[in-house]
């Protein structure tokens, strides 16, 4: 059956390639992003433009558009890297980081709550990064507090929605070849989304809150 899936940070990179794949095998895809891309538009989505999840007009625009939808699953994946350092300290970047990072995700959820409903499913796009006990090479202060913020609000919203059976997955997608990266990594962003798709579509109440890699591996926190 089809289902009707909502995708921040949708224009590009890992969110793009979520929408593609939901699309592809019919699914409804609401499409959320600042400004819609070439390759976005291609994709004959429903495309919620105009929308800085970090801002309240933008979360009303977004609300407004989806009012009248049932959203069985919300993808939460904007999301901003920096690097700052002892060398290099810029608490103006660290605080961006947690306004689009942590706050904004939470506030997703909080302007969407009302189409969530017994069934639904929260993706928490995450990192690694956001890892206590897997940090052995420090740095990146503003990214790895933020996606650790981002952790242990998810958990919290795990409990939160449990009695209106709605489950939070957690997932680090891996070293992906994205733009916010320079192009690296070792996986493409298609088989991030494919795995995470994968994930979400196995999420239950019986494993909301955990935190995973998109190969399957349940990560330290």
């Amino acid at each position: 059956m089809a289902k009707t899936i909502v995708i921040t940070g949708a224009n590009r990179g890992i969110g793009l390639a979520m929408a593609s794949i939901f699309s592809k095998r019919g699914d409804s895809v609401y499409a959320v992003c600042r400004q819609s891309s070439r390759e976005l538009d291609a994709l004959g989505v429903n495309v919620v433009s105009g929308v800085d999840v970090t801002d309240e007009s933008g979360l009303a625009v977004m609300a407004q558009s989806l009012a009248e939808q049932t959203i069985d699953v919300l993808v939460c994946n904007a999301g901003i890297l920096r690097d700052e350092n002892l060398s290099n300290f810029n608490l103006a970047t660290m605080r961006d980081q947690f306004e689009v990072n942590t706050l904004a995700p939470l506030r997703v959820v909080h302007a969407l709550q009302a189409q969530l409903s017994a069934g639904s499913k929260v993706a928490m796009i995450t990192s690694r990064m956001g890892s206590i006990e897997d940090n052995t090479s420090g740095g990146r202060f503003g990214y790895r507090m933020s996606k650790a913020a981002l952790n242990i609000a998810s958990v919290s919203l795990s409990h939160d929605l449990a009695e209106q059976e709605i489950a939070v997955g957690i997932y680090h997608p891996g070293y992906v070849q994205t733009d916010m990266v320079g192009g690296r990594g070792d996986i493409s962003a298609a088989e991030a989304a494919g795995r995470i798709i994968g994930l979400v579509d196995e999420l239950t109440l019986a494993t909301s809150g955990q935190f995973r890699h998109s190969n399957g591996q349940r990560l330290p926190w």
